[in-house]
């Protein structure tokens, strides 16, 4: 062994020596000691248990070096819920945002009264917007600037941010759902690397959660809570946007847990527990003649329950676009009115014309979708022009609640195949058309504008 090892290893021997008749001074020892700080601090050090997976998550290990650490109170904000602190959070935002390494903090054990607000970029690196206290939107309606009702909470054009913490955001809606007059609480626009995380999001007046003309987008372990009646209240909505996953979270709402906009591609949900509300949504797509691109979407792993729809794609007649290459994979749905449903005639008025065009639907898998349900098991309502082609249904075991009612589902210019096994295995359930339709599909490509 060479001369520099046997050094190494008598040094390591003695430091452990020290240490350990240190920690014996300080455990020994009941009265006041003149190294008694450091003794705690040693012993603090030593057998400290590493921090949960959940704590390390949202955000507790940060090294909160003073000199980066924003909190809205050394602002002006009270945190009284009754105090408007829109300005204290302004300045501290434009602090935070020069600053890199940032954290901005909204303190625990306190309700900040806060109006619409806009957060903007670009800023220095690595923000964490830490929520451990409450923000609360005014309950007046009257009390809000009306060019700012579409949105609460504002963040444009950051990069490389969290938002964290164990807090709330409470947009105190039910005024707005009376007057039917809508906003969204925390929107994210024309931003990149953006983490969301370990917060609640409850009562908004429309949508909880939207991205959009973003990418590199996660949201993780966020809890999104509004009453089943209170209407379009989306929980995550997405737009114009690439490279996202949705996972581990909880969300009951009044309309789609998550809703799938025009523009995203790369997107990957997983782990959420649904319901109630309208499931999760791709759509509505191709409103008004647009053309509407989804593609490479991934929803698996997760329950619905108490809703409307289970998995669902919705496009307007007289759309262009296409939505292909979308696999829904082990989801377990209860109490759902209809748990596969294709609706290529959405419409949300009394009545809507009849189009020839439609937003292109191919390539999508069901596969192991499985539960209870009240109406239908399948909805395949496809184009009259543009047939949804290349469907494929795997695994599939639905079953209705009430066994005394007809429960026959519906296929429409639906072409794919299934595989078993698909329960129950009957002509009304089992009504996807084999194959491909006969008539030639060239005409409908010139419809769809190929994404």
């Amino acid at each position: 062994m060479s001369a520099i090892k046997i050094a190494f290893l008598s040094t390591c021997v003695l430091v452990f020596i020290i240490l350990f008749d240190a920690i014996k001074e300080c455990s020994g020892s009941s009265a006041i000691h003149p190294k008694e700080a450091l003794c705690n601090s040693l012993i603090e050090g030593i057998t400290k248990s590493p921090q949960s997976a959940q704590e390390l998550q949202y955000g507790d290990s940060y090294d909160y070096n003073s000199n980066r650490v924003f909190d809205v109170k050394s602002f002006g904000a009270v945190g009284d819920g009754v105090t408007d602190d829109t300005e204290a959070f302004q300045e501290a935002w434009r602090a935070a945002c020069n600053k890199d390494s940032a954290i901005f903090q909204v303190p625990s054990q306190s309700r900040f009264l806060v109006s619409a607000i806009s957060f903007l970029g670009p800023c220095q690196s690595n923000i964490i917007f830490k929520v451990d206290g409450t923000l609360s939107a005014p309950m007046n309606p009257g009390s809000w600037d009306s060019s700012k009702w579409l949105q609460w909470i504002l963040f444009s054009e950051v990069r490389d941010m969290t938002v964290t913490g164990n807090g709330i955001i409470d947009g105190q809606g039910a005024e707005w759902w009376k007057l039917s007059i809508f906003n969204t609480a925390l929107r994210f626009y024309g931003s990149d690397n953006i983490t969301v995380q370990g917060i609640t999001i409850t009562n908004n007046p429309q949508c909880h959660l939207k991205f959009d003309s973003c990418t590199y987008i996660n949201v993780a372990n966020i809890t999104i809570s509004s009453p089943a009646s209170s209407p379009n209240t989306d929980g995550v909505h997405l737009q114009n946007s690439q490279h996202v996953e949705i996972q581990h979270s909880s969300m009951a709402c009044g309309d789609d847990c998550v809703s799938i906009q025009t523009g995203w591609s790369d997107i990957r949900v997983h782990n959420i527990n649904c319901g109630p509300g309208h499931g999760i949504s791709i759509g509505s797509l191709g409103k008004d003649g647009s053309k509407a691109c989804v593609s490479n979407v991934t929803i698996q792993d997760s329950t619905i329950q108490d809703a409307v729809n289970g998995v669902r794609i919705k496009t307007w007649q007289g759309g262009m676009g296409s939505v292909k290459g979308v696999y829904f994979f082990n989801i377990k749905v209860s109490n759902v009115s209809i748990p596969i449903n294709i609706d290529q005639y959405y419409c949300d008025k009394r009545t809507c014309s009849n189009e020839t065009s439609a937003v292109a639907i191919s390539d999508i898998t069901y596969e192991k979708i499985s539960g209870t349900y009240i109406d239908k098991a399948l909805y395949l309502a496809c184009s009259d022009d543009v047939p949804c082609t290349d469907l494929h249904l795997i695994g599939i075991e639905l079953h209705p609640i009430l066994q005394d009612v007809s429960h026959e589902s519906f296929c429409w210019n639906s072409y794919g195949q299934s595989q078993a096994p698909l329960q129950p295995d009957t002509p009304t359930v089992a009504c996807l058309q084999a194959g491909m339709p006969r008539t030639n599909l060239s005409y409908s490509y010139s419809n769809t504008d190929t994404c």
